[in-house]
């Protein structure tokens, strides 16, 4: 067994104190939670063999607590210029010349968001598995696992807005 750490963004009321007494009795005794800005969180460190079961009986367990629902699994996907360099233990200016293929084999992977602006967004799960020849320390299968997590959360909130012909069409896709 490995510890894990992730967090769990958590749509619900978390200021009341019986939700809190809700998730310790499902089992999450291994995370502390709160919120910012009336946005609920709980920051787990769990004991599995993977950060896949980790993270499903994390968010299992909250679900069990009347009104919680999980939102999405942080370290998020997307991520800045900065938040890359952090992630990669370099300097921004070390990332920008990357992505611009001044410097490091080239083929770094697109920007996924605001191409056009300076605060453009990249998909972790690419940026890992290109860094991993970089001897940089990262984990692209931990990286693509949040990804798939992320996107099935996102496909469960909006699958009810869309006509059921259209789900399983996007169903399909996977």
């Amino acid at each position: 067994m490995s510890e894990h750490q992730f967090t769990l963004v958590i749509a619900g009321d978390l200021e009341r104190a019986d939700s809190i007494d809700a998730l310790f009795e499902a089992g999450c005794d291994d995370a502390t939670f709160g919120t910012v800005d009336h946005v609920g969180y709980g920051d787990f460190v769990r004991e599995a063999a993977s950060l896949g079961e980790a993270v499903c009986s994390a968010i299992e367990q909250v679900e069990t607590a009347r009104g919680l629902r999980v939102l999405r699994v942080e370290p998020d996907d997307l991520v800045t210029m900065s938040e890359i360099a952090e992630r990669m233990g370099r300097s921004r200016e070390s990332v920008r010349l990357l992505t611009k293929g001044a410097r490091g084999p080239g083929g770094f992977p697109p920007p996924v968001s605001h191409l056009r602006a300076r605060a453009r967004l990249w998909r972790w799960s690419e940026v890992a598995d290109w860094a991993e020849d970089l001897s940089a320390p990262v984990n692209p299968r931990e990286a693509a696992l949040i990804a798939m997590v992320n996107a099935a959360l996102v496909f469960r909130e909006n699958a009810s807005k869309v006509e059921n012909e259209e789900r399983e069409l996007l169903a399909a896709l996977m």
